[in-house]
């Protein structure tokens, strides 16, 4: 099978390229292609490559029996496998599935210091697991968080790369309108993306045949993946309220008003008895989480609320095979964003935002109509980002912009089904246009 290139390889390679390199942890939800960018990289940077699965051999979770230093774990390795070779300073050990047994990360330490041997770890890191892990190797390791193929990783399967990706940022700073030709490819594969997602394997599924046979199975086997490991890692926590929480955010989110309530979970249902089933859900990387702003100021840290909320699905394919047959039929059929009532659309540029690893926000007044999708920023700037699934009028947007009450809004972004264009303190750009828009921001104009 031919490898899809990611964005992790660049990354490993610069990683390896460090004379100070500390152990890696790659931290991801389930089936997004960590395992496979991980071996592939130390098969070709590594004169010996050490793969530990502690999903697949248990056995492996006794090698830490004697203690935590490299000696002691490479004695009680070569134990249960005496084939595997250690080489100093030619030999990468890479743990997998180290949610199976966080215990590991205790010996991230030693191998730091030890400086013969470097470590990948990776795994399915749900809920508490990664808060152990991280608790007792901070200081001796480093994180990437990777996660199912973004846009940008896409366009590069389907033949565009980076040139095709320099020219729309160069239209973006610009405020060029795109040539017709361009919006319609872009727009085609936004579409072919969006209904997809970037799950690896339902990607090279498309790339491989170009049609959508058999797509969304692979979708719902993944979904249904996901919701079998809300019982096997939900320590501390109800597997049921994990689940009806996962459920539950396809309905939540074709309300007009797509705050998440726990009510819409169960009848009765409180925040106590939930909150730590979206926290979960949220650190396994299967959910993206939006807080609302008590104010829309700088800084944007400090300045949420913890009680007030959006929940999207961290993949926008995945989202669509959780949605009734009638209204994915309508999203590919009639290539509509608005379906859910923008549903798809808010969810694909939440997603395009949390790839470009921006924190995500929103803004909606209590005591009025004013509500805003997301908010990004620039040095100096609040930047209020409103999602058209079609072409419509921007009224909060225009009030956010015009009003001496929020001075730290100076222009706003509008993403819709148009083209590029600037008026009245407002960009617009083409909701396929998401991913680009935290490098873009700084670079636009001061009008």
């Amino acid at each position: 099978m031919v490898y899809l290139e990611r964005k992790i390889d660049k990354f490993l390679a610069d990683w390896k390229s460090r004379p100070d390199r500390k152990p890696l942890i790659v931290k991801g939800a389930r089936q997004i292609g960590k395992t496979e960018s991980i071996k592939r990289f130390a098969e070709s940077a590594y004169g010996s490559v050490v793969y530990i699965n502690f999903l697949e051999k248990p056995i492996f979770g006794k090698i830490v029996s004697d203690g935590y230093s490299p000696d002691d774990i490479i004695r009680n390795i070569t134990q249960i496998d005496g084939s595997l070779r250690f080489v100093p300073h030619e030999t990468v050990i890479v743990f997998d599935e180290i949610q199976e047994y966080p215990d590991i990360a205790t010996c991230f330490k030693f191998f730091c210091i030890d400086g013969r041997y470097d470590v990948i770890a990776s795994g399915s890191l749900l809920g508490i697991h990664y808060r152990k892990i991280h608790s007792v190797s901070v200081g001796y390791q480093e994180t990437f968080e990777m996660a199912s193929f973004d846009f940008e990783e896409f366009l590069r399967v389907d033949s565009k790369g980076a040139e095709f990706v320099d020219m729309l940022k160069s239209h973006m700073v610009e405020g060029r309108a795109l040539p017709e030709v361009t919006m319609d490819v872009a727009g085609r594969a936004f579409m072919d993306y969006a209904t997809i997602g970037g799950m690896p394997a339902v990607v090279e599924h498309f790339s491989g045949t170009h049609n959508f046979s058999g797509i969304t199975s692979m979708q719902r086997e993944i979904v249904a993946a996901y919701r079998g490991d809300c019982g096997k890692y939900c320590e501390g926590l109800d597997a049921m309220k994990i689940r009806a929480v996962f459920d539950s955010v396809p309905g939540q989110l074709a309300k007009d008003y797509k705050k998440f309530q726990y009510s819409k979970v169960s009848k009765n249902a409180r925040a106590r008895e939930y909150e730590g089933c979206v926290e979960w859900l949220v650190e396994a990387g299967i959910l993206n989480k939006c807080c609302n702003m008590s104010f829309p100021e700088l800084p944007v840290r400090g300045n949420t609320r913890s009680d007030a909320f959006k929940l999207y699905m961290a993949d926008t394919g995945l989202l669509l095979s959780m949605l009734d047959d009638e209204a994915a039929l309508d999203f590919k059929l009639n290539r509509n964003f608005n379906t859910y009532k923008g549903a798809v659309a808010e969810n694909a540029v939440a997603e395009a935002l949390r790839k470009a690893g921006k924190d995500l926000v929103y803004f909606k007044r209590d005591d009025s109509t004013l509500e805003e999708d997301f908010f990004l920023r620039t040095v100096d700037s609040l930047v209020p980002v409103e999602v058209k699934a079609r072409s419509g009028t921007s009224k909060s947007l225009k009030t956010l912009i015009s009003s001496d009450r929020y001075p730290d809004i100076r222009f706003g972004v509008k993403l819709h089904a148009g083209n590029i264009g600037f008026s009245d303190g407002i960009w617009t750009f083409p909701l396929f246009c998401a991913f680009l828009l935290p490098d873009v921001l700084p670079q636009l104009p001061r009008q």
